[in-house]
């Protein structure tokens, strides 16, 4: 605790013990206020002012400390002044105490609950910024809702201070009407509960409840209007139509028809989608024969001669099309159909909220009228305007597979994980590859040191890398040899790269054109993705959007998990909902090595104002890693201050993907650093890094004063009462 902090603590209870000690309370109750009555108004009549401000004064202090008398001063203001001067002193003496006292509780207790139950406070504030003056507003009105409760809960909350001074003040005026009112007529009032009647109470309720129910009633007039114009068909041969056959449609389509629901999956091209057919699956089967040429370029280091690997480049390419084949017939439509899988061949186009129209290749069509529509159409590479480029044969990681002849002069752009990953395969196969990226560094959304390992990983398998350089034009010459053009992004002379193919992997667009999406009205976000709310809706409620083309994250991990919540919700959502769960979501890059991570970086932890600790183990000392030739990299763990509580993780090394799986394990289920330490780990394993990283946590947080007690005790069992450890060692 900070000394500003421990001064606020010590002062508040020397306050509210001053109050308890001297029984200031006795003053606070009714009969007292009744008996005083008489006296009260002497004093007023005597300095209307000077008593008024006092009274101010004293109401803010009761308010703020949240001492129980709130409502006893509150019929003396009206006793005392009149409704109308009664009305504006406690009007603004208690929404005054109670921003105080909301500031207090922030000041002393939101940090550390916001450190504690970050996730769980992370979905609070986002409501809070949404809603959070509804709620407040209602939680004012009622009186139900103990004064004190709401300024201590709404100060560990992001509300803004003005937010909650101007809805406060307005939210306790019909309250505090009342019982300035009553105080008027204090001799008619017995008890509090003559003030609140049920009849008054349950009228606040309603009132309450009003600016709720009016944010529905404005929404179910926002959706009507979305849907006018549209006919809803008076029967459904589908209860959901999926869209697209890649992860995201693949996984919602086989829910739905587990849950005993009638589903149409859609597809136009080839089902299993860009991770079958473009991305992970070829993409790692490269990485793996890569890996190969590598491990022999080096088999010294295991004891053997290194001769140069005689790599066969369309073999190589060959076997990636195999393991796509073997792989193939999981997502097949055969399999789906036997699932009980509606699998649709076509293209398709979407005609109305609740109509799909199929368009196979012979065009014939079929019209199909469904309950709710989730669009699972996925990403393609984006194409920078390049002077140039368009007139050459360009590749991308979509268009790489075809590619027969290794190329001998390769160019990449873009340096994130797909412009990484195979740079460093095509490199290792043998190429020259000359990686552009228009960053200072590789692998921009992880922390500096990661990208500097991987860039000096890059660059020790023959990768050229240009960072912080700009594509700007591709040249062709007479003979038919292709140059880019690549400027500094920070000034000076231009790099011409002579290439033979130049890939292009600078991101992917989601696919949101061409399927009718755009006639309907659906509506986007300005990066281009489908717009959708916290249960995977747009702005037509029945439609939902999975994976790349709703984003935030274009993994097909994330597009299978958003697959559940979009299923559910398409079936169920008249009755329950959830809201799609993105609190610990990782994600692996596979270069060499490999690069895990979830949860918070440190440069993002930095930027989000998190407070944090880091624990570092660098697995140079892994004895398996030694073993293996592989003794590089590190684990960093982020926990909150002065906890082991894991708010992030990054593994840099071989088979990171696979270790990180025990921090994602660890923070979806709320375990800390103590409870890895406390497992048993297979020896000797990669995955003992976990351990140890760890134990460096521990070594950093150990209670030295208790050691030295116990130090003290072990030597008192000796019967060393006398001298120190150090003067015995001496003796001897």
């Amino acid at each position: 605790m900070t000394a500003g902090r421990l001064v606020l603590v010590v002062a508040l209870m020397v306050m509210v013990g001053a109050f308890f000690y001297w029984d200031l309370g006795a003053y606070l109750t009714l009969e007292s206020l009744k008996t005083q009555q008489t006296a009260l108004d002497a004093l007023v009549a005597a300095d209307v002012v000077l008593i008024s401000a006092a009274f101010f004064v004293v109401y803010v202090l009761v308010t703020a400390l949240s001492i129980p008398g709130a409502a006893i001063m509150t019929l003396a203001a009206g006793g005392m002044f009149g409704l109308g001067l009664g009305l504006l002193i406690v009007s603004f003496a208690s929404t005054i105490g109670a921003t105080l006292a909301m500031l207090v509780s922030r000041y002393l207790l939101r940090d550390q609950v916001q450190r504690r139950f970050q996730r769980q406070m992370d979905a609070i504030n986002e409501g809070v910024k949404k809603d959070g003056a509804l709620y407040l507003f209602t939680l004012r009105l009622v009186p139900i809702f103990p004064f004190f409760v709401v300024n201590l809960l709404m100060g560990l909350t992001n509300i803004r201070v003005l937010v909650y001074f101007i809805v406060s003040q307005i939210g306790m005026l019909a309250g505090t009407i009342v019982y300035v009112n009553a105080g008027t007529q204090l001799a008619q009032v017995s008890t509090l509960s003559d003030i609140v009647s049920p009849t008054l109470l349950g009228s606040f309720v309603l009132l309450g409840l009003f600016p709720l129910l009016a944010k529905k009633l404005m929404d179910w007039i926002r959706v009507r209007r979305v849907y006018r114009g549209f006919l809803k068909p008076a029967y459904f041969d589908q209860d959901v139509v999926v869209i697209g056959a890649g992860s995201g449609g693949l996984v919602a389509a086989l829910i739905v028809a587990t849950l005993r629901a009638r589903v149409t999956l859609v597809e136009k091209d080839k089902m299993g989608g860009d991770c079958l057919n473009t991305g992970c699956v070829p993409s790692k089967s490269l990485i793996r024969s890569a890996k190969l040429a590598a491990d022999m370029r080096r088999g010294h280091d295991l004891g053997f001669a290194a001769p140069a690997p005689n790599v066969d480049f369309n073999a190589v390419m060959e076997r990636v099309q195999r393991i796509i084949k073997t792989i193939e017939p999981h997502d097949s439509p055969e399999r789906y159909e036997s699932l009980g899988v509606d699998v649709a061949l076509g293209r398709a186009v979407v005609k109305s909220p609740w109509q799909v129209e199929v368009i196979d290749d012979s065009g014939e069509f079929r019209t199909i009228n469904t309950r709710s529509i989730i669009i699972a159409s996925g990403a393609s590479p984006f194409v920078p305007p390049i002077e140039g480029l368009a007139d050459i044969g360009y590749l991308t990681s979509d268009t790489v597979w075809s590619v027969r002849e290794q190329p001998e002069r390769l160019v990449v752009l873009g340096g994130g994980p797909i412009g990484s990953e195979l740079s460093q395969a095509f490199a290792r196969l043998g190429s020259q590859v000359t990686q552009v990226e228009a960053s200072d560094r590789v692998m921009t959304r992880e922390d500096p040191e990661v990208s500097e390992l991987v860039g000096s990983a890059l660059q020790a398998d023959g990768v050229r890398l240009l960072t912080s350089h700009m594509a700007k034009s591709v040249l062709t010459d007479t003979d038919g040899g292709h140059v880019l053009v690549a400027e500094p992004t920070e000034g000076g002379e231009a790099v011409q790269v002579p290439f033979d193919s130049i890939m292009v992997a600078v991101g992917r667009r989601a696919n949101v054109t061409g399927f009718g999406l755009e006639d309907i009205g659906v509506e986007l976000t300005e990066r281009g993705t489908v717009a959708v709310n916290d249960f995977l809706q747009t702005n037509f409620p029945n439609i939902y959007a999975i994976g790349d083309v709703a984003g935030p994250y274009q993994f097909t991990h994330t597009a299978s998990h958003m697959a559940y919540y979009a299923a559910t919700n398409a079936l169920f959502a008249t009755f329950w909902r959830q809201k799609v769960d993105y609190s610990v979501v990782p994600w692996c890059t596979f270069v060499s090595p490999e690069v895990a991570h979830v949860g918070l970086s440190e440069t993002e932890a930095v930027s989000q104002g998190v407070a944090y600790e880091v624990t570092r183990y660098d697995i140079a000392s892994l004895d398996r890693a030694l073993a293996d030739e592989e003794a590089h990299g590190f684990v960093k763990v982020l926990t909150a201050m002065g906890s082991d509580r894991i708010i992030g993780a990054t593994i840099v090394a071989d088979h990171a993907g696979d270790l990180l799986h025990e921090y994602v394990l660890a923070m979806k289920h709320g375990l800390g650093l103590g409870k890895i330490l406390g497992t048993i780990h297979v020896y000797p394993t990669l995955a003992e890094m976990n351990k140890f990283a760890a134990s460096e946590w521990r070594k950093a947080h150990k209670p030295d004063w208790a050691l030295d007690l116990l130090a003290r005790f072990h030597d008192w069992r000796r019967g060393n009462r006398h001298h120190s450890r150090g003067e015995r060692l001496e003796e001897i």
